[in-house]
C-alpha cells in the first residue's frame, strides 16, 4: 500500500504481480484463481487508502504466464495516505526509485496541491512592499533576461516587465484591492523565509546514478551565481552520455536556458525546509 499512495501522490506507476521480487523471473499468477486475486487487490487498495485510489487493473501474458498489472494514476486529490495511520504517518513518495515517507514540507505541499494551491503562488504573510520594490524588481528581471540571451536578436524580443506581468505570473497577487507580494516574491528577492538553494548537476549516463559535477548556489534566484553554472546540454549541442563530457563551447547557462523538456540538465531552484521546487510560475 505504501507504493500505491507514492504513486498517487506522483507521476503514477505499475505494480506487477507474478515476477519475482529478486530475480525478476516472469513467475505468473495462478489462472483458476486470478480473477479472485484482482477482486482481492481492488478491495485491498480501495479499503487501505484515503482518498480512495480506484486502480486500472489488467491482465497480460509473458510467454505462457499470465501476470496481473496494477496501475496507478497520479492523484488530484493529494495528499493520499494509508488510512490507518493518519494523514502525518501514512503519506508516502517515491524518491530515486524507492517509496519513503513523506517529510514535512512535501506533505505541506502535497496538500496545497491537492487544493490547486502552490507555494510559490501563496501570499507571503509579513512582508510588505513598496511600488518603489516592484519597480526595482520589474528592471532586475528585465535586465536577467537581457544578460541569458545569445543573439542581438534574442536581446530585442526581450519585453518589459510591468507589475501587471508579475501578477500573471504568481509573483505579486491582489487581496482587498492592494498589490501584495508571494512567496515567489520573497524568493526571487531574497526575503524567504527558507533558504532558497539552487541545485545543480551533470550525470554520466541516462540513468542519473553516477555524477559528473554538482553544485549548490544561496541566494535571490536571479542573482544567485546558479544562473551562470554551464550544466544545460539540448538536443542540439553533443553530449557524451558514456563519459558525461560536454564540448567546449556546446554548453549554455543553466537560468533563462533550460525552461522546457528539450534539455538533458538543468538547474533546480528547491526550498529548504519550505517544499519541492517552485510550481508553476519560477
Amino acid at each position: 500500500m505504501k507504493t500505491v499512495v507514492a504513486y498517487a501522490n506522483g507521476r503514477g506507476g505499475k505494480i506487477i504481480f507474478g515476477v519475482d521480487d529478486k530475480t525478476l523471473e516472469v513467475v505468473g499468477m495462478d489462472t483458476d484463481s486470478i480473477f479472485q486475486t484482482i477482486d482481492g487487490i481492488t478491495n485491498a487498495i480501495s479499503d487501505s487508502c484515503e482518498p480512495t485510489i480506484l486502480p486500472d487493473i489488467t491482465l497480460q501474458t509473458v510467454g505462457d504466464k499470465t501476470v496481473i498489472v496494477v496501475e496507478i494514476f497520479p492523484g488530484k486529490m493529494r495528499p493520499y495516505f494509508i488510512k490507518f495511520k493518519g494523514m502525518v504517518s501514512g503519506t508516502y513518495v517515491r524518491s530515486a526509485g524507492t517509496t519513503r515517507p513523506v517529510a514535512d514540507y512535501m506533505l505541506k505541499e502535497l496538500i496545497l496541491e491537492g487544493q490547486n494551491r502552490y507555494y510559490d503562488c501563496e501570499i507571503c504573510e509579513g512582508l510588505t512592499i513598496s511600488p518603489e520594490d516592484i519597480e526595482r524588481l520589474c528592471a532586475e528581471m528585465k535586465a536577467t533576461a537581457i544578460r541569458n540571451t545569445l543573439t542581438e536578436g534574442e536581446k530585442l524580443n526581450v519585453k518589459d516587465v510591468t507589475q501587471n506581468v508579475l501578477i500573471s505570473w504568481g509573483v505579486l497577487a491582489e487581496k482587498d484591492g492592494a498589490v501584495v507580494p508571494t512567496n515567489a516574491y520573497a524568493l526571487l528577492t531574497g526575503q524567504a523565509r527558507y533558504k532558497p538553494v539552487i541545485q545543480c548537476a551533470v550525470f554520466k549516463g541516462k540513468d542519473r546514478a553516477y555524477f559528473v559535477d554538482r553544485r549548490e548556489f544561496e541566494g535571490p534566484i536571479q542573482k544567485s551565481d546558479g544562473g551562470r553554472f554551464p550544466v544545460c546540454a539540448g538536443e542540439d549541442q553533443p553530449w557524451d552520455a558514456d563519459t558525461g563530457h560536454v564540448p567546449a563551447g556546446h554548453v549554455r547557462a543553466a537560468s533563462g536556458q533550460c525552461a522546457g523538456n528539450d534539455r538533458k540538465f538543468c538547474g533546480t531552484p528547491v526550498i529548504s525546509g519550505a517544499g519541492q521546487h517552485p510550481s508553476g510560475t519560477l
